[in-house]
């Protein structure tokens, strides 16, 4: 596959205007790259799961079906008092974050069902500032599922950042126990922020203390680079700020865009076989 799964985040999440483009430019796009799938992985929701997949059927690109979910920090009943901002990460309470993110996708038609459960039932059951699925409603509907640990706000990712190697491996070994070590990637982003920089090579000595795969992703919340202003400015939106607050809500590069094949392999040349894996999750996942 040329680059890598391209996370799409378009207008389909109501409460989170964080996409601001439209999914058959997308499609076409990355058709035009010759990039044979997309994954759709919106933020603890489904909505835009139909026009997507009509969308990359028409543009001649293979659409995996998958969301991020927002992961409890123990269980879904849970309702801690929040300290703080309440931010992308989960924001603060006194026994950790409020939730955690992970990347699910559907393998096939099993694996799409339970997508749509956990879904349900994170909104129904779990909903707490956001709709919070928990391992619980995970070991009922993790059939047919493939994992990704996430972006800078998945567990993984936050353990290592404070430091928490020992713990970061015990969680991802826990999901690989759940799902299958083969359905579990340790998830590699780069789109220009210091952060996921610095913590790439951790991410990469983790999957390999694991006996995990990596695979490298793009998070795309808009089409092309010069989109990112727009983005910015429908954030703002969002948040009712402005463009002048330092202290917004804002992404950190304005590097959200969809990347080509060749940017995404010279972004993530250090890491060999990263960009390769997508290719061959891309073929699993068979969803109709």
């Amino acid at each position: 596959m040329a680059g890598s799964f391209a996370h799409l985040h378009v207008h389909t999440e109501f409460s989170m205007l964080d996409g601001a483009s439209r999914v058959g430019e997308l499609a076409a796009t990355a058709a035009a790259d010759g990039q044979p799938a997309m994954a759709m992985t919106d933020h603890g929701n489904m909505y835009g799961v139909l026009d997507f997949y009509r969308e990359c059927n028409d543009a001649g690109v293979k659409p995996i079906i998958g969301t991020e979910a927002y992961m409890a920090h123990d269980h879904r009943s849970e309702r801690p008092k929040r300290r703080g901002r309440l931010d992308d990460s989960g924001g603060d309470t006194e026994s950790g974050k409020l939730y955690y993110h992970l990347c699910l996708l559907a393998e096939n038609q099993v694996g799409y069902k339970n997508l749509i459960q956990l879904s349900s039932r994170a909104y129904l059951e779990g909903y707490y500032y956001k709709p919070r699925a928990d391992w619980e409603l995970l070991s009922e509907h993790h059939e047919g599922l493939i994992a990704l640990t996430g972006c800078l706000s998945g567990r993984a990712a936050l353990l290592l950042k404070d430091g928490n190697d020992d713990a970061a491996l015990a969680d991802v070994r826990r999901l690989a126990e759940l799902l299958g070590p083969e359905n579990v990637y340790v998830e590699l982003q780069d789109a220009g922020l210091p952060e996921q920089r610095e913590m790439l090579p951790k991410l990469a000595a983790l999957a390999e203390r694991a006996g995990l795969r990596t695979v490298a992703t793009n998070d795309v919340h808009y089409l092309c680079h010069e989109d990112s202003r727009a983005h910015d400015a429908l954030l703002c939106i969002q948040t009712q700020s402005n463009l002048a607050d330092e202290d917004r809500m804002r992404y950190g590069s304005d590097e959200f865009y969809l990347k080509s094949g060749a940017e995404m392999a010279e972004r993530f040349r250090e890491y060999p076989g990263a960009c390769e894996t997508t290719a061959e999750i891309a073929e699993r996942c068979n969803v109709t």
